[in-house]
């Protein structure tokens, strides 16, 4: 049995339906990262386990307990969770070890166990050495470390995290991700995550959950989100991606242009218009024409893009279709030249919707 279930939860704020029937079961001890665009419905998903607000219907349920419905609710202080904010949250006049044991002194534990439970947890967050500090003389990622200390040290059954790494600046939030990766697989906490960002997803979670609209699109590993997405929006949001669209033939998309399309991977559409996704880095440009005519087609450069590591290229293929892909520094192709891509069929992903 799933220890954290969803089941047909739903939410509505007057005439508008927010999160629409999601289903999920979450095991004991796994990361699960809510993910998709801003109006999707996580953060609402996310407060509706933390009991922030009631569910129009549905219920969320804890190890086969029901904690949330329409007709009853546990209240936030009831359900033995720690939550994480956007904001730090933290109390500006106590130091960081004020900060972490305040809500086991909420808890009347003794001061012994209260003094060994903090410097545990400090250490596990590598902070013990600022315990005697103020939250305003610390960096953003070590107020961030405070926060998950807070969090961790009273011992929730669930940990949930709305967003946390989104006030840091790029190079804390790639720090911090895994860091929170790092002391996830040290206690084993079972973990709900929201975030708009997918290399945060990618990178801390067991279970991607990609939300769309107040629905789950699909959920399943990084790998399987990432390599075998179940529709367009999912192969859009993670990713980038090319989805080039076209009439179904025998085994493969007959695109405008005269482009033939074999796909080594998913379903196309039974009958009409379907699509095929390509990730931009699995395209192959070349100045010169690859041997044979399935997957391969030519087009004009008309943008190119120094990066560094590689360089980015827009190409407009035959029928109108633009295509965007990378190749390495040293394959430099001005802008109005004529290539020709290949797409190869095993990189190549069928998508019915």
């Amino acid at each position: 049995m799933a220890f954290l279930e969803l089941d047909g939860l739903t939410k509505s704020f007057g005439a508008l339906k927010v999160v629409k029937g999601v289903n999920l079961s979450v095991d004991k001890g796994k990361l699960v990262c809510l993910l998709g665009p801003s109006g999707c419905g996580k953060t609402t998903t996310l407060r509706l386990v933390a009991g922030f607000v009631p569910a129009t219907g549905g219920e969320v349920r804890v190890g086969g307990k029901t904690i949330s419905s329409a007709q009853s609710t546990v209240p936030p202080e009831g359900r033995n969770m720690s939550m994480i904010f956007q904001s730090y949250a933290l109390w500006p006049h106590m130091t960081v070890f004020d900060n972490v044991a305040y809500g086991l002194k909420l808890r009347r534990l003794p001061k012994a166990e209260i003094v060994q439970s903090v410097r545990t947890i400090l250490a596990a967050t590598q902070l013990l050495p600022l315990e005697g500090r103020y939250p305003g003389e610390l960096s953003g990622g070590q107020q961030q470390r405070v926060s998950l200390a807070r969090a961790l040290v009273i011992k929730p059954e669930i940990l949930l995290l709305d967003e946390p790494l989104s006030n840091l600046d790029a190079n804390l939030r790639e720090e911090m991700r895994f860091e929170i990766r790092r002391l996830h697989d040290e206690f084993r906490y079972t973990t709900v995550y929201v975030t708009h960002d997918q290399a945060e997803a990618m990178t801390t979670a067991d279970i991607i959950v990609v939300m769309n609209d107040g629905l789950i699109e699909q959920a399943g590993s990084p790998e399987d989100i990432y390599i075998r997405p179940a529709t367009e929006f999912v192969a859009r949001f993670i990713g980038g991606t090319n989805i080039l669209t076209g009439t179904r033939g025998n085994d493969a998309a007959l695109c405008d242009g005269g482009l033939v399309l074999r796909c080594g991977s998913g379903t196309f559409a039974a009958t009409g218009k379907t699509a095929v996704s390509i990730r931009h880095h699995d395209i192959e440009l070349s100045s010169d024409k690859p041997i044979g005519d399935t997957n391969v087609t030519f087009g004009t450069v008309t943008r190119q893009i120094y990066l560094g590591s590689h360089r980015d290229y827009l190409v407009s293929i035959a029928g109108g279709e633009m295509v965007r892909t990378v190749a390495p520094v040293n394959v430099a192709i001005p802008v109005g030249q004529t290539v020709w891509l290949h797409f190869p069929p095993e990189k190549c992903r069928a998508l019915a919707q």
